[in-house]
């Protein structure tokens, strides 16, 4: 009897056993244990560190005693959460679909079909209007050279200056001619389409007189800087080179006067702005 009731308090005290191992053995769900998806990063973390079997973000498995293949890192911008779970594969986010690379023309791109400017329009050009009966100007770029050869009259002055040496530097005074005539009246060779400029430059250059001009994009022309060694502002702030045809003063440039057969070109040089050479207007139209 005394043998059966020890059995029996030894197989109660065995289920008591168990019940209490049941019950605080973590598995409860209100006992605060780590549930398997909770706990996934740390045993990451543990398995690399022991070198025990571990599953890696590609889902291949390190045997024990080997090193695992190190996880995805970071980016830059990755939070703090994202640095605790960088051991656990984590789904990609979908990409986004390229864009075509032939995309439709939208309202703001140059039509396919739309015209470029090429060269400036000659109304872009600075020209006052000029007089009734007087030849219009002919642009550079639009002047039609041909072979046909031609005679016109070009000299070029300095008298001007022999009435203002005071004005003048001394360095300069012996370059001035005692006649004031640097190019006596000559009678030149020209061809279809040429420009007042254009002999003026193969002119000077072959009887060796000093020639230099800049280009001038706002007049579409050469501007003539000096002539024999005479510049603008020399003999005062209103002085430089200037030119007539026909004893025509030219209100554009040089550039743009093309030629006719007997044209008489004369190149003067000013002390104030035209009027002493007979021009009332008070604008550098010469240029």
């Amino acid at each position: 009897m005394k043998r059966r009731q020890g059995i029996i308090l030894a197989v109660a005290v065995v289920v008591c056993l168990l019940a209490a191992a049941w019950f605080w053995g973590g598995s409860y769900p209100d006992r605060g244990g780590q549930t398997p998806e909770a706990s996934s990063a740390a045993t990451a973390r543990t398995a690399q560190e022991s070198g025990s079997a571990a599953k890696v973000a590609d889902g291949s498995t390190a045997e024990p005693g080997t090193s695992a293949p190190s996880p995805i890192p970071s980016s830059p911008s990755s939070s703090p959460e994202d640095a605790e779970t960088a051991g656990v594969f984590q789904p990609k986010t979908p990409e986004a679909p390229a864009q075509s690379a032939t995309a439709p023309t939208t309202s703001a791109e140059t039509p396919p079909d739309a015209e470029l400017p090429t060269e400036p329009s000659p109304d872009k050009y600075l020209t006052d209007p000029v007089p009734s009966g007087k030849p219009l100007p002919i642009e550079p770029q639009e002047a039609v050279l041909g072979n046909g050869a031609f005679t016109c009259t070009l000299s070029v002055r300095c008298d001007t200056i022999l009435n203002n040496m005071k004005l003048l530097n001394k360095e300069k005074h012996e370059l001035v001619p005692l006649d004031g005539v640097i190019f006596p009246a000559t009678a030149v060779t020209f061809y279809e389409g040429e420009s007042v400029f254009n002999i003026l430059q193969r002119e000077m250059k072959r009887a060796k007189i000093h020639l230099e001009f800049m280009n001038t994009p706002i007049y579409n022309s050469a501007y003539i800087e000096g002539l024999n060694n005479f510049y603008e502002f020399d003999v005062g702030e209103l002085s430089g080179w200037m030119y007539k045809v026909n004893g025509w003063f030219p209100n554009y440039g040089c550039s743009r006067y093309q030629l006719q057969p007997g044209d008489v070109v004369e190149w003067v040089y000013t002390c104030d702005l035209g009027r002493d050479l007979g021009q009332t207007w008070i604008k550098d139209s010469y240029r």
